[in-house]
């Protein structure tokens, strides 16, 4: 187990490094845009949806560990259909929290194209979902995750 752990802190401190600290980085000194110089509610309200989606994405990432025995890595999945944790309420929520993050730090910024960029993250997710990730969970998981697909919506909670 804690070499899975291991493994799954690697690959996460890889995606999250690229994709939501260095590239909205280079977005924001690209741009222009500074650290404000005082804050206020837009930066309180960022700082709370980015610690939600921040949690949010690493709850997941636990309980693809614990419960699936695998990573979130494409390459190294989780050995069991995870279906418990937030899976149990949305299909894809730590996609969803990595969302989350990156608009609570645009709204921290106050930066539009790093809402763009937020916005394409959430495009091209839902694409190597649909495309990707769903095919490859059906040929693995077979009827169990096609009952999981009927229970739990991809994006949103079913109520």
């Amino acid at each position: 187990m804690i070499f899975v752990l291991a493994r799954a802190a690697t690959y996460s401190a890889l995606f999250i490094g690229l994709l939501l600290i260095f590239l909205p980085d280079r977005i924001l000194s690209s741009t222009g845009i500074i650290q404000p110089a005082a804050i206020g509610a837009w930066q309180v309200a960022g700082m709370l949806l980015g610690a939600s989606g921040a949690t949010l994405a690493l709850a997941c990432i636990l309980t693809f560990v614990f419960v699936g025995r695998g990573t979130p890595a494409p390459f190294d999945p989780p050995r069991r259909l995870v279906v418990q944790g937030p899976y149990r309420l949305m299909r894809n929520p730590m996609y969803l929290g990595a969302g989350l993050a990156l608009a609570g730090a645009a709204l921290f910024y106050q930066s539009i194209p790093l809402l763009g960029y937020a916005g394409l993250f959430l495009l091209i997710t839902h694409l190597l979902v649909v495309l990707y990730e769903e095919p490859a969970l059906r040929r693995a998981f077979d009827a169990d995750y096609e009952a999981y697909c009927r229970r739990v919506g991809r994006w949103w909670p079913q109520l």
